[in-house]
């Protein structure tokens, strides 16, 4: 499947992406590549195999649920560098 410049920067432009000049050339011809083996995947023969739902057919193993002792709030924070009211302290994230 060909993929042209503009293609590049129309997705760049898109997402959001800056792009320098020598990026450009380099991801065309991995989007080329990229969509050349999805468009051969559609030519593959599929009559009478059934959809996948999950690739693993097995159930997943569960534990029963069980109370069991665990830690108390002080040995929680004992370690804690920082607590606040008997929770953790941590830097703002925004």
């Amino acid at each position: 499947m060909d993929v042209t410049r503009d293609d590049v920067l129309r997705c760049a432009r898109l997402t959001g992406l800056n792009l320098q000049e020598a990026e450009i050339e380099p991801l065309r011809r991995d989007m080329e590549r990229l969509l050349t083996h999805a468009q051969s995947l559609q030519e593959l023969d599929l009559e009478g195999v059934p959809p996948l739902l999950h690739p693993h057919v097995q159930a997943c193993p569960r534990r029963p649920d069980v109370v069991e002792p665990s830690l108390t709030q002080a040995q929680a924070l004992a370690d804690a560098p920082d607590q606040d009211r008997g929770c953790f302290r941590v830097p703002r994230a925004l």
